[in-house]
């Protein structure tokens, strides 16, 4: 079996580290480098990892942006730099805007005043006074409504160049936050969705996390190679998340292995609905389209903690990987939520399980 990977640090905790080691360093605190540190404390590119620290204590912006470059893949690490600045500048320009319309007010309410006060200094009321002011009015009223709606033009102008901004922007957390094989969510995002399950404390009765691992899937990979080997994985995928509802997030968090974050169900209904998915793959035929080829069967093993059971984050992951583990255990191809009495322990030779 594949194990599960080792749970990643909460969100908080993962940014305070990569500022920590950006200050180090005297890297400047850009998203760009944010994203190459992001990478790094990731740990899933051994040669970033190792290029980084090849560049020694005080690397150059340009080094670093060879490296993000190198290993982010061509112009990706300058996408989201370029559209923060210009997200910033947009944002800039109507603040400008905006206090040039309120300087326009103040200069026009500062004449409405110093008329008033010359009407009212005037004891007799003669016909060239009240005809210059009410010119003077007329004017500076014309012309503050024209600098209104120059502005308003102004304003949404920029604002429809800033949803563009962010449509960019958004664009670009779905890819990176996306499984180019799967189309599920990737582990970035399942870090991201697991760090933030704490934060409503009314929702962790009814919150499950729950990890599935397609069983014995090396020896598909070694039979029928990894074409075969990623074509199944994207069936598994699409079963799923068609097996169930649209607000379970879905992830495939490495390799063979899946994760379900599943909110507003109890212990009973989770366990239920992992064994739904479970015996629709069971059933499921994976064969070749064209020369019948039977590949299967394609079964999956499945383990749980609710929410309540952990006291974070990474102690939920752990229990539910302690689940996993202990349905591989006992054979594979079923689902078995944790109990205190489970333990996992890594000995240097492998995962041992036992009981307290």
């Amino acid at each position: 079996m594949t194990t599960a990977s080792a749970p990643k640090a909460p969100a908080s905790d993962v940014a305070t580290q990569i500022m920590h080691a950006m200050r180090t360093m005297s890297v400047a605190p850009i998203p760009r480098n944010y994203t190459l540190f992001y990478e790094v404390c990731l740990g899933t590119n051994p040669a970033l990892t190792r290029d980084l620290a090849l560049l020694g204590s005080r690397p150059t912006q340009e080094e670093l942006d060879d490296l993000c470059s190198a290993h982010l893949g061509p112009g990706q690490a300058q996408v989201v730099d370029t559209a923060h600045t210009e997200l910033l500048s947009q944002l800039e320009a109507i603040l400008i805007l905006l206090r040039q319309e309120q300087d326009s007010l103040e200069t026009y309410n500062r004449l409405l005043g110093e008329t008033a006060e010359r009407i009212n200094s005037k004891s007799n009321f003669s016909a060239d006074l009240v005809r210059s002011a009410v010119a003077l009015l007329t004017q500076a009223t014309g012309e503050t409504i024209a600098s209104g709606e120059r502005t308003v033009e102004g304003v949404a102008r920029r604002s429809q160049e800033m949803d563009q901004v962010r449509r960019e922007l958004d664009e670009y957390k779905r890819i990176a936050n996306t499984d180019s094989l799967t189309h599920l969510s990737n582990r970035r995002a399942f870090d991201e969705q697991l760090a933030a399950l704490y934060d409503d404390p009314m929702k962790l009765p009814l919150t499950a996390l729950v990890l599935a691992d397609i069983d014995n899937f090396k020896k598909v990979n070694d039979s029928y190679g990894h074409p075969v080997g990623d074509k199944i994985l994207a069936s598994v995928a699409a079963v799923l998340r068609s097996s169930v509802r649209k607000e379970v997030f879905v992830a495939r968090t490495g390799g063979e292995e899946f994760a379900l974050i599943v909110e507003g169900n109890t212990a009973e209904e989770v366990m239920s609905l992992c064994e739904r998915v479970r015996r629709t793959l069971e059933i499921r035929p994976f064969r070749h389209s064209r020369t019948g080829v039977d590949y299967g069967p394609i079964t999956v093993s499945m383990g749980f903690a609710m929410a309540t059971q952990a006291v974070d984050p990474g102690d939920l992951y752990v229990k539910s990987d302690t689940a996993l583990y202990c349905a591989k255990n006992a054979g594979r191809n079923r689902t078995m939520i944790f109990e205190d009495g489970m333990r996992k322990d890594y000995a240097g030779k492998g995962w041992l399980i036992y009981k307290k």
